[in-house]
């Protein structure tokens, strides 16, 4: 069985309709299908991050159910509220594949 690599780097284009292609190796590295959706979220001080839109709702699940150490033990309860409350209504807006 062939070892799945832990990192990876690659420079991509944005194209002209704003649009960056996800390597492959990428993709496979976090199970990224066809017609998957994912979400994209920006600090404008630390950067941009693209996680699966099935990872998130599994995070905002395990906050709402008051089990947020599950994923960040040294969270602010309030903070992590709101982040919950952020992917449910992005989620509910459509917003996850654009």
């Amino acid at each position: 069985m062939k070892k799945q690599p832990t990192h990876f780097m690659a420079t991509v284009k944005v194209g002209p309709k704003g649009q960056v292609v996800i390597p492959k190796e990428i993709r496979e590295m976090f199970g990224i299908e066809p017609g998957d959706s994912v979400m994209v979220m920006a600090d404008s001080s630390r950067g941009i991050a693209i996680h699966k839109q099935s990872v998130m709702e599994g995070i905002a699940k395990a906050i709402f159910e008051g089990k947020p150490q599950t994923f960040d033990p040294d969270g602010d309860s309030a903070d992590l509220t709101g982040f919950a409350s952020a992917i449910e209504e992005t989620k509910e807006k459509g917003q996850v594949s654009k």
